[in-house]
């Protein structure tokens, strides 16, 4: 199974009343749980897939069992503190959060600038892939809610925009 498909099926399950989802094929098995209390998604595979999994999504899942209540409120905070007519981006899947292509190129967007649809506003690396993530909205960059070189979750708050 692909990188995309499994995405896309994560956002399916997201979306819907179901709460466990298991596929076989050959050497490959995936199991993702959702539980709709904190409605987050667990992920799983078998052991023989963890090798492939980023480090990051082993040592976070514990965390988000654990501690459901401390990764609710941050997501929450932005939104509260979002103008009436603001859109924020968020992150279509977990990695890590880079505001520029490279540590020596500047960052793809700052507070203030304007952005068109479809612009690149960052980067997310996941499982040694960088994905551009763009706008979805043309606007002003209000406020940046991610970290640099930071893990994000699966529609986690990353930018603020103003739409113009």
């Amino acid at each position: 199974m692909e990188y995309k498909q499994i995405q896309e099926l994560i956002k399916t399950i997201n979306k819907s009343s179901i709460s466990e989802l298991s596929i076989e094929d050959g050497d490959f098995k995936i199991t993702i749980k959702q539980e709709f209390s904190a409605g987050q998604v667990t992920y799983a595979q078998a052991p023989m897939m963890q090798q492939a999994m980023p480090m990051q999504q082993m040592q976070m899942a514990p965390q988000q069992q654990s501690a459901p209540a401390a990764n609710a409120a941050p997501a929450e905070k932005p939104a509260a503190e979002a103008p009436s007519n603001g859109v924020v981006v968020k992150s279509p899947m977990i990695g890590t959060f880079y505001r520029s292509p490279s540590p020596d190129k500047p960052v793809f967007v700052n507070v203030g600038d304007e952005v068109k649809v479809g612009q690149v506003v960052c980067i997310i690396e996941a499982m040694k892939l960088f994905n551009e993530i763009e706008s979805e909205v043309s606007g002003r960059v209000v406020k940046v809610l991610a970290d640099d070189s930071s893990p994000v979750e699966y529609d986690q708050p990353l930018f603020l925009v103003e739409p113009m």
